[in-house]
């Protein structure tokens, strides 16, 4: 082989692995944003399916603690919420939610309360504790991947 085809193919070989590690580069940061994208998409819908039940679940429980008279279409839609969070949320998120939905009804079902029994039942107004904590320990905890 001729010492003039030495230089040549070391500058085709080095375009070829500079044009393969440029493709090589591009996919990876292409398959980074794709993931870093599923991920902020993944956080907003859980963070708006959250926000929707707090805001339902609050107005229903203030409902409930002056009223006899159960708002069934939005207890049905706050259980709507629940079914969603069954597919996108963890076991602990879903089980925090039952357990505001059961405890909204039971207040439904108890004797409406006045702003004079507000000290007897001061624990009890914050019913959607669990349900935020829960919820920030899986959005803290998704993956970032």
């Amino acid at each position: 082989m001729s010492t003039v085809y030495i230089p040549a193919l070391a500058a085709f070989g080095g375009s070829a692995i500079g044009a393969v590690s440029t493709i090589v580069s591009g996919w990876f940061s292409g398959r980074r944003r794709r993931r870093e994208l599923h991920h902020a998409r993944s956080f907003s819908k859980r963070e708006q399916l959250y926000h929707s039940f707090i805001e339902e679940a609050s107005r229903l429980y203030a409902y409930a603690l002056v009223n006899d008279q159960a708002e069934i279409p939005q207890l049905v839609s706050l259980y709507t919420l629940v079914g969603r969070m069954r597919i996108l949320s963890s076991n602990e998120v879903v089980q925090a939610a039952e357990r505001a939905g059961h405890l909204i009804i039971e207040t439904y079902l108890s004797p409406n309360r006045t702003f004079v029994d507000l000290p007897k039942f001061i624990e009890e107004m914050d019913p959607l504790r669990d349900f935020g904590e829960a919820c920030r320990r899986e959005l803290m905890n998704i993956p970032a991947q």
